[in-house]
């Protein structure tokens, strides 16, 4: 007989909650490749949508990878929406492979951009928003500026890179294991020819085997401020004090890419888009840490930048 009011307790809770929620949520099927979840404000005329692409890696819809869990696309997504923007966000393509176990090793990086693209046209044609941004996270810049050109009312880039992925590896090994340079700098070479090799130091297999080879040679024929400066609509750039993977000296490179972009440099905001206060290795635990709110004025950027 105990077993009656803790259900009911829980069917009330479930309901308050519930009515406690500012939007609703759809999970979307675009194509079969593209599976994602629509939040919607609860207010009769909402006319922006926001559709944000994660980065690097096989990333979900909520920014989170099997070792790296911070929800900080999911957080993104429920501030804004929470502000009257209704957004969508999408698991990459990569993550509906591997959960399948049938990933593709032929994937290269225009199958992202053809991805984005193809959520922005789904949309453009339901012809329900008068204004459609697109936001990107790191790698997800990068296919945002390309699925973007001549189809959306505003792009946001979130710690997104101002170089080309060749030129950020190179930096990478530089400074990490400066032996390997030569050897970096000579595969790339022969990337930049459209071949691939199989002549590289067993210690940077993780960057060039052959799948990956393939890929990083479609990847490095973009350069994002070359990319960013043919965007003709409002821009913003965003980045981080404490952000170890991209500069703010590559966030004001994208600045300086566009004359419509503004920029804005988040104090103390990392990679994930989370606030440190403490060291690196403060910094680096972040990384798999979800309880984290999301850094101080970066909702407030974005939505300003929106609905003005």
């Amino acid at each position: 007989m105990k077993l009656y009011p803790l259900l009911l307790l829980a069917f009330l809770s479930a309901n308050v909650t519930g009515q406690d929620l500012n939007y609703s949520s759809q999970d979307l099927v675009i194509n079969r490749y593209i599976n994602g979840t629509l939040l919607i404000p609860n207010v009769d005329d909402v006319s922006s949508l926001a559709i944000i692409i994660g980065g690097s890696g096989p990333t979900d819809k909520d920014g989170n990878q099997n070792f790296q869990k911070t929800n900080n696309i999911k957080k993104l997504a429920v501030g804004l929406t929470n502000s009257n923007i209704t957004t969508f966000r999408f698991d990459k393509r990569i993550v509906k492979q591997i959960r399948e176990n049938n990933v593709n090793n032929a994937i290269i990086f225009d199958d992202f951009v053809s991805d984005a693209s193809t959520v922005i046209d789904y949309f453009k044609k339901q012809n329900k928003y008068k204004n459609i941004y697109v936001i990107g996270h790191d790698q997800g810049s990068l296919i945002g500026m390309l699925a973007a050109k001549d189809k959306i009312t505003g792009f946001i880039s979130l710690a997104g890179s101002a170089l080309s992925i060749d030129n950020v590896i190179l930096e990478q090994v530089e400074k990490t294991a400066p032996q390997f340079s030569p050897d970096t700098k000579r595969i790339f070479k022969i990337l930049k020819t459209g071949k691939t090799t199989t002549d590289y130091p067993v210690a940077l297999s993780s960057i060039f085997n052959i799948e990956t080879q393939r890929f990083i040679i479609n990847w490095m024929q973009y350069s994002p401020t070359a990319i960013l400066g043919t965007l003709e609509m409002p821009i913003l750039i965003i980045n981080g004090t404490k952000d170890l993977q991209v500069s703010e000296a590559e966030a004001k490179l994208l600045k300086e890419a566009s004359a419509q972009a503004e920029l804005k440099i988040i104090k103390d905001m990392n990679h994930v888009l989370v606030t440190i206060e403490g060291d690196d290795l403060e910094n680096s635990k972040s990384y798999n840490e979800s309880r984290r709110p999301l850094a101080k004025g970066l909702l407030e950027n974005i939505i300003s930048f929106i609905k003005k």
